[in-house]
């Protein structure tokens, strides 16, 4: 099992910047995909970013590619989202999710473990 702790999330106004970081638990982590959703009041949980357990390919969303970008360090037992120009449309909760077993991609049933959340808020 993995436990996932995500930080970073904030109050930012729109064309800024902010840094996610999720923090995995246990040894075993570079065996997990990695990925990001978001989730706005009212709507469904979507997918942002993923990322894979080793050889560091990732896939992005449409709404964000080329303004976020995802990452791992497995030697810290993290995955970062750094986002740039933020949007008020970015503004949702943040999840952190793990995938084992050669699961992942972009669909939330592909995720076995999910972190709590954090909020980010972008003001126009």
């Amino acid at each position: 099992q993995v436990q996932l702790v995500e930080s970073g999330g904030g109050l930012v106004q729109a064309g800024g910047s902010l840094r996610l970081i999720c923090d995995a638990s246990g040894r075993t982590f570079r065996r997990y995909a990695m990925g990001w959703f978001r989730q706005a009041p009212g709507k469904e949980r979507e997918f942002v970013a993923c990322i894979s357990r080793s050889d560091g390919h990732t896939y992005y969303a449409d709404s964000v590619k080329g303004r976020f970008t995802i990452s791992r360090d497995n030697a810290k037992n993290t995955v970062y989202l750094q986002m740039n120009s933020l949007k008020p449309e970015d503004t949702a909760v943040y999840y952190c999710a793990a995938a084992d077993n050669y699961r992942g991609g972009s669909h939330p049933s592909g995720y076995d473990y999910w972190g709590q959340g954090t909020q980010v808020t972008v003001s126009s």
